[in-house]
């Protein structure tokens, strides 16, 4: 394992969940050996731990504390991992997209989710580390028994006789994984008998897979503790994840006295009910393009409408937790600024905020400004309408662009928005 005398990288990927938890701890103590035989280790140890920003409130506060006892033990134990917190871009977030641009809500057909909050953030680093080290290894906490399907992917990036396999996607990146052939029995072992190296409680973990545990599902676990109850298999993720059918984790956290996280419940239940109701969607995509169907993008209404009861559940949720959050401020921003951009001005943000915080939210400045702009332009083309509408939707779009800080694109939109005004005009004529 250590015959690797190459600087490159080691990034792990870190859930929080008990394989990445069995993967770090059974990683931590090789590196401890290591030390001890070699007197240093000789790499950077990366571990990488990707917040999508919906993620269900009980792993977060249970994962930034552990993040944070990795990070102090290994200062005191002079090891050289460091923890690396990853989040999506703001044009890349759920909300910035679903509530901001009308992409209906995520399913298996359309599961554009994945790569902007998991994907993108993480492969972000790993290609800083690429340009840095010419290679890096990725350690991840994948088994052949956790289920055929998974079993069949590894078999098929695997390389006869080597330990390393490539990486499917990312150049000179190779992937590393140390627990593939542990039984999830053998999993359970390790947490509940091996003490964390970064001195974590590992049956707070536990009892976390033990309160999210459906009723209809037990695993078989080997336990050291004839206290231990049934782990049960459960998997955590997005609390809004609208591509499962249903959220059973959740539902069993909730009966099992986690009952502050009904109203996130109630509302990922509301999103997938109202996901294919005809009378939210616009008839055409975000291209201008006829959507199948009938079935395109969410229309104005139902954009203000999800805005509206999300921050209706965040409050809801905040009289028994106040830090918790479920949109930030800078999405909410976003998020008028793409609605300005596709000429929404019945709803606001602001208006919205205020409705249920009973308090203004700070964007006074850039609706002012916003105003000042419109009245100006309007002034100047009073003459030509036409040309108002062509100014005012090129300047929109600049704006969204510059905020979202991507600025792809833009003269390629820029130059179709003026070809379908020049198109427009010419049937006039």
């Amino acid at each position: 394992m250590f015959a690797d005398n190459s600087k490159r990288p080691w990034i792990i990927g870190f859930s929080g969940g008990k394989d990445s938890t069995v993967m770090l701890q059974l990683v931590w103590k090789a590196l401890e050996k290591a030390k001890h035989f070699h007197g240093f280790v000789g790499r950077d140890v990366y571990v990488v731990s990707n917040d999508t920003m919906i993620e269900n409130p009980i792993i977060v506060e249970y994962v930034n504390d552990v993040l944070n006892k990795i990070e102090q033990a290994a200062v005191e134990q002079d090891m050289p991992i460091r923890v690396v917190r990853t989040i999506p871009r703001l044009e890349d977030s759920l909300w910035v997209n679903m509530i901001g641009k009308g992409y209906p809500a995520p399913n298996n057909a359309f599961r554009w989710c994945t790569e902007r909050l998991k994907i993108k953030p993480t492969a972000r680093f790993i290609t800083e580390q690429v340009d840095a080290f010419g290679e890096a290894i990725i350690l991840i906490g994948t088994r052949y028994a956790e289920s055929a399907n998974r079993a069949r992917t590894m078999k098929s990036h695997s390389i006869k006789g080597k330990r390393l396999t490539k990486h499917p996607i990312q150049p000179n990146t190779w992937m590393y994984a140390p627990i593939r052939y542990l039984m999830l029995e053998e999993v359970w072992y390790i947490i509940n008998s091996m003490p964390s190296p970064w001195g974590a409680d590992n049956k707070q973990l536990f009892q976390i897979y033990a309160n999210a545990s459906a009723d209809d599902y037990e695993c078989p676990v080997v336990v050291t503790d004839t206290k231990h109850t049934s782990c049960g298999q459960s998997r955590f993720g997005c609390w809004l994840c609208t591509v499962v059918k249903e959220d059973k984790s959740m539902a069993a956290l909730i009966n099992n006295g986690f009952e502050w996280l009904k109203p996130l419940l109630a509302y990922r239940d509301w999103i997938v009910a109202e996901r294919n109701n005809i009378n939210n969607r616009m008839t055409t995509r975000r291209n201008g393009t006829k959507a199948v169907n009938d079935m395109g993008s969410y229309t104005p209404v139902y954009r203000a409408l999800m805005l509206e009861k999300l921050m209706e559940t965040q409050k809801e949720i905040q009289q028994n937790h106040p830090n918790a959050q479920l949109i930030t401020n800078q999405e909410l921003i976003a998020i008028q600024t793409i609605w300005y951009r596709d000429f929404i001005f019945d709803y606001k943000v602001s208006e919205i905020y205020q409705r249920i915080y009973k308090t203004d939210f700070d964007m006074k400045e850039n609706n002012e400004k916003l105003k000042k702009e419109v009245d100006l332009l309007k002034e100047v083309c009073k003459d030509s309408p036409n040309n108002y509408d062509l100014i005012q939707e090129l300047l929109t779009l600049q704006k969204s662009k510059s905020l979202l800080n991507r600025k792809r694109g833009l003269k390629t939109d820029i130059e179709t928005r003026i070809e379908n005004y020049i198109n427009k005009e010419n049937n006039a004529d």
